[in-house]
């Protein structure tokens, strides 16, 4: 059984949608999405952990501050930390994130390792890998100038025309094979008609220029190092993010287990949702085996 609730941290008031209770699991989701996309794995993790789709600041149906400096990654992960600790206090967590959730979800970890029981990411970049390929990579480089777009003063206008065509028809393509489901378009239309939401989501764009990240001719980037252990779960077909974001993961991830599925694209959560969260949960139940024999 899946419930609303709204929290008021970090200076603003976040909705989310929950299922069950024990330990908390947190997903995050990504543009241009909002809790929805994870409502498959709320009601499987639901059944032994209190499962946590939050939507993002600037979406769906939490606030969205006019100010693009409020929408900054360093802003971001104090909003996850906050909002954790308003749901569990003083106890660790996973966290789970995919796209721009993904992105918050890497730097929440670098900066807080110690709140992290485990860490899974789903096709999303770690920032200081994806800085480096967007200097030396002419695929990746080719694959991101979308984003250029997305910063633009017209970016609203070019992607609400039309009963939002583009992020219906090009970005998400619902009802394709690698899209999302036709059936759940309805709700993503409501989501993106929500008053403010469209600009507050593509104000991560406008306020994280990840492509001018200092790390990006740091060798070793040590601050970005993620001392958690660290599942990721990577479509090699997504368009917009080439596979080598996984080739310079080990030097800032340790603990890591890379997942690749061959086939999927961008938005594996949908399509390949139950393979997903079977990795998810071999991830818990590996860690939970190994933390018994210790």
């Amino acid at each position: 059984m899946l419930t609303d609730n709204y929290a008021n941290v970090n200076g603003v008031r976040l909705h989310y949608v929950a299922a069950g209770t024990g330990p908390l699991i947190l997903f995050l989701h990504g543009f241009p999405e909002f809790w929805f996309a994870w409502r498959n794995q709320l009601s499987e993790f639901g059944k032994d952990h209190h499962a946590v789709a939050l939507d993002m600041r600037g979406f769906n149906l939490s606030d969205k501050p006019s100010d693009v400096a409020q929408y900054r990654l360093d802003v971001l992960v104090e909003d996850i930390r906050a909002f954790a600790a308003h749901l569990s206090p003083g106890k660790k967590f996973l966290l789970v994130g995919h796209d721009w959730g993904g992105v918050v979800a890497w730097a929440f970890a670098a900066a807080h390792p110690q709140a992290l029981e485990k860490l899974v990411i789903i096709n999303a970049p770690h920032p200081a890998v994806f800085a480096r390929l967007l200097t030396s990579d002419l695929a990746q480089q080719k694959a991101s100038e979308y984003m250029e777009i997305f910063r633009s003063a017209q970016a609203e206008q070019i992607l609400s025309a039309n009963n939002f065509d583009i992020l219906a028809n090009k970005v998400m393509v619902f009802g394709s094979e690698n899209g999302l489901p036709a059936e759940d378009k309805p709700e993503y239309i409501k989501a993106w008609s929500q008053p403010g939401a469209l600009t507050g989501s593509l104000n991560y764009y406008r306020a994280n220029r990840l492509s001018t990240s200092p790390l990006a001719g740091t060798p070793n980037a040590s601050s970005f190092a993620v001392n958690v252990p660290t599942l990721v779960i990577w479509g090699e077909k997504d368009p917009a993010m080439v596979p080598k974001n996984l080739d310079g993961l080990p030097e800032f991830v340790p603990q890591l287990t890379i997942k690749r599925i061959p086939q999927a694209s961008h938005w594996l959560v949908h399509r390949q949702s139950a393979e997903v969260t079977a990795y998810i949960r071999e991830f818990l139940q590996t860690a939970q085996r190994a933390e018994a024999k210790a």
